[in-house]
């Protein structure tokens, strides 16, 4: 029982694997902020476009 106890013990004190955790989470964190900033910026750029082409004169037919 001594060695459980050891082993549950050690298991607690052992800090990489927290750190690989708090790393994981971070990235995670910063994926999310940069699709949301993706998404935006895409939707920005699409109504600039499209008011851009609002405001250009339309081809005439047959060219």
């Amino acid at each position: 029982m001594s060695n459980f106890i050891s082993a549950v013990k050690t298991f607690a004190a052992d800090e990489n694997g927290v750190t690989a955790i708090e790393y994981g989470l971070i990235a995670a964190l910063i994926g999310v902020v940069i699709a949301g900033t993706a998404t935006d910026l895409g939707k920005g750029l699409s109504n600039l476009f499209k008011s851009i082409n609002d405001k250009l004169p339309a081809a005439p037919a047959g060219a």
